[in-house]
């Protein structure tokens, strides 16, 4: 498993967030990759996505893959 340093990352939380909501925020990495976390827990857990399943992920939220039936 390879480590990255998050520390220089630009996070950023949708301006649809609220400041009760659960959010989350992304930072775009070098070499297209992604990092995901919990807004209230930044010094918690991260998911790291390469470009790729980003760019899947956000197209299936955008087609409504992911809304509740």
């Amino acid at each position: 498993m390879t480590r990255h340093d998050l520390s220089p990352a630009n996070w950023r939380k949708s301006s649809y967030s609220s400041y009760h909501g659960q959010c989350v925020e992304v930072a775009f990495l070098d070499q297209g990759t992604v990092a995901v976390r919990d807004s209230r827990d930044p010094a918690g857990p991260r998911l790291l996505f390469t470009a790729a399943e980003w760019s899947a992920f956000l197209a299936g939220a955008k087609d409504g893959e992911f809304d509740r039936a």
